[in-house]
């Protein structure tokens, strides 16, 4: 008989109870402090491998059940304040603020990860916040937090996706066409922002492509000006993106395994080649009225 301990850290069976403690780990890391209140991320999706899903899938709704038993529990304990720290509160009329479930109840599900991304073992982990529309970030937003835990390492992706559908528009801004390995392709772009990728459970993309993993899950983004009509490529990939054969600056950092957009842009001509990783090109086109 093999002793599991002997087994690499990725293989090993991971108890039920980790799971619960790491979304718990991920609940604490990721607040979000208002001016009066403390927001908790409350939606969490966590990903397993096919096998360990289907290992633990009869006991999938005690495991939810207890999830959020053990939130709620976190919670309480965040917000709890010794006799000397209240008195010190009323006498000085301070304090920290409470902390409180961003949207009052707790969302969990464990789902089996259908794109490959999380190998035997290892946990990916989507907790997602919703921002009041009174934060300088603007409208309503959610800030959605994607942590992969394999082994000892963690790998903490942060992004920030607006929550309120685009109004219709009339008419198409510009259009790309390419070819992947599905075929040919028009893609109109009708909204501000347009992701490119292949896409994947925790990386939603507006053209996808079906191609090599040279092209990144969330490989570039378009972004449009409204107020001047103008057309921004942004790098988001691992391989790169060029425009009309030059590459651009990559549109991220990472530190500390956590991978945050730096603001870098570039200007995309009215008439303009977009290549992915040197493996699928896309022809950009604005469209006049």
């Amino acid at each position: 008989m093999v002793n599991q301990t002997d087994l690499p850290v990725d293989k090993r069976r991971r108890p039920a109870r980790d799971l619960i403690a790491e979304v718990l780990k991920n609940m604490r890391a990721n607040l979000e402090p208002l001016r009066y209140s403390t927001l908790a991320p409350s939606r969490y999706l966590i990903y397993l491998h096919p096998n360990e899903y289907a290992r633990l899938e009869t006991i999938i709704p005690l495991l939810r059940e207890q999830t959020i038993r053990a939130l709620s529990e976190e919670l309480a304990t965040l917000n709890k304040r010794s006799s000397v720290q209240r008195y010190a509160e009323r006498f000085l009329r301070s304090g920290a603020p409470p902390v409180e479930s961003a949207a009052g109840e707790w969302q969990v599900e464990f789902l089996p990860d259908p794109d490959g991304d999380v190998e035997e073992g290892a946990i990916l982990i989507d907790s997602q916040l919703r921002l009041p529309a009174t934060l300088e970030l603007g409208g309503e937003k959610t800030r959605r937090i994607t942590t992969l835990h394999v082994g000892t390492n963690v790998t903490t992706r942060a992004n920030i996706v607006e929550d309120r559908p685009t109004a219709p528009v009339a008419r198409a801004f510009a259009k790309l066409t390419y070819e992947d390995e599905a075929g040919q392709h028009t893609f109109e772009i009708m909204k501000d922002s347009t992701t490119i990728g292949r896409g994947g459970t925790t990386y939603p993309v507006d053209v996808k492509i079906l191609s090599s993993a040279d092209v990144s899950r969330e490989h570039a983004r378009i972004r449009r000006d409204a107020q001047t009509g103008r057309f921004f490529l942004i790098d988001l990939s691992s391989l790169g993106t060029t425009l009309n054969g030059r590459h651009i600056p990559r549109g991220f950092d990472e530190a500390d395994g956590t991978k945050k957009e730096n603001g870098s842009e570039t200007p995309v001509p009215d008439q303009a080649r977009i290549g992915l990783a040197d493996t699928v090109y896309l022809q950009f086109e604005t469209l006049r009225t």
